[in-house]
């Protein structure tokens, strides 16, 4: 195996890692707003969340532009989207706002799930077919 192979396998493993860490976060997150959880837990949550979330998509980001991915800008777009909703969600939580609903939650669930099953696997099959 080349090590530019083996750079691929490795980075699509890491990534399909990064991207259970996120849905597990998510879940968490979920669950913790459908349980009603104390502010501070439902904070904290959203705070792991939003960190991980911009890391990860800075190091996809990356890639991206070291393999000059031709759907970079569209897919850049969803990461943006994805913050942009999280980050919404923790300053209406941070004010005492009841916006923090479980089918937000839900709803961030399902975006996500679509970008990883549709945009994050078109990237993956651009990396695996040596671009």
């Amino acid at each position: 195996m080349s090590a530019i192979s083996e750079f691929n396998t490795a980075s699509n493993a890491d990534t399909d890692r990064e991207h259970q860490v996120q849905l597990d976060l998510l879940q968490a997150l979920y669950s913790a707003v459908n349980a009603s959880r104390d502010a501070a837990a439902v904070a904290e949550i959203l705070d792991h969340l939003i960190a991980y979330s911009e890391a990860h998509f800075m190091s996809e980001e990356l890639l991206m532009r070291m393999k000059s991915y031709d759907d970079y800008e569209d897919h850049v777009d969803d990461h943006v989207h994805m913050l942009d909703v999280l980050q919404e969600m923790a300053a209406s939580h941070a004010q005492g706002n009841s916006a923090l609903q479980p089918a937000k939650v839900q709803d961030a669930l399902a975006f996500i799930g679509n970008h990883i099953a549709t945009r994050d696997k078109r990237f993956a099959d651009f990396v695996r077919n040596g671009k």
